[in-house]
């Protein structure tokens, strides 16, 4: 005799279908196939009798996972709706900001040892300078002083020797 299988817990459903789109991103790279509570039915009714009460509980799930969707509306399982918001906001500054990666690789680096107590105050005066604008790609600060990236250390070197 077949045991009576009875509907899944929402805690339940909810696991399986993480699973479910966890497995199809990493397969696929992305969600291409679930949209709705309904495209994870099939899954559920070869385990569960089907019925109106499993769909209920498949579509609490869903709305308990409160997943934000891509452009195409498919859910997107690795994310929140707040994180979905933030690279939204990200993306529009990058655009806004006309942004573009840069790799330091072929930079050469350049410490300059400072006092701790003038470090900021000095990132600040070359910054602002006309004088080093276009020698340097970008100041960091560190413990002992301040770390330049370069795509030509000689000039920078000169420049700063012929300052101290």
């Amino acid at each position: 005799m077949d045991p009576i299988r009875k509907n899944p817990s929402r805690k339940e459903c909810e696991d399986s279908i993480k699973r479910i789109l966890m497995t199809e991103v990493l397969e696929n790279g992305k969600n291409s196939h679930f949209k709705s509570a309904k495209d994870f039915m099939s899954y559920f009714e070869s385990l569960y009798p089907p019925g109106d009460s499993l769909n209920k509980q498949v579509q609490r799930a869903i709305k308990s996972l409160d997943m934000p969707k891509d452009e195409n509306g498919f859910f997107i399982i690795n994310k929140t709706g707040a994180q979905m918001d933030e690279d939204r906001e990200i993306g529009k500054m990058l655009r806004t900001t006309q942004a573009t990666p840069m790799s330091l690789s072929e930079c050469d680096t350049l410490f300059l040892k400072t006092d701790r107590k003038y470090k900021d105050y000095l990132v600040t005066l070359i910054e602002e300078s006309e004088t080093f604008r276009g020698k340097y790609v970008t100041i960091v600060n560190s413990t002992e002083g301040l770390i330049f990236y370069t795509e030509n250390k000689t000039n920078l070197e000169t420049l700063i020797n012929s300052l101290i």
